[in-house]
């Protein structure tokens, strides 16, 4: 059976790579009209992109890299940036 949510209650949820790091947490989604194009995760104190990122609020992470959602959303190792930050864009 499909469990289907509301998009706003992933707001906030905690986001980790498929490796177990904390990434950050959900700040918004990003819609087209008829599907989820990715989502904006805000880089927070002590989560992996506040130490590869520096001044930058986050990222944007395909929704196509996105591996589960349940009580906290899993990702893609390839949506981690590397320290040259040329693989995500820096969300502002």
């Amino acid at each position: 059976m499909l469990k289907m949510e509301r998009i706003s209650d992933i707001y906030d949820m905690k986001v980790f790579t498929d490796n177990g790091d904390y990434f950050g947490d959900v700040e918004e989604a990003i819609l087209t009209k008829t599907k989820i194009y990715g989502w904006r995760v805000k880089a927070t104190k002590n989560s992996y992109l506040s130490k590869v990122l520096g001044s930058a609020r986050g990222v944007i992470v395909p929704h196509q890299l996105v591996k589960s959602i349940g009580d906290v959303m899993i990702i893609s190792k390839a949506a981690v940036p590397t320290a040259g930050g040329d693989e995500e864009k820096a969300a502002s």
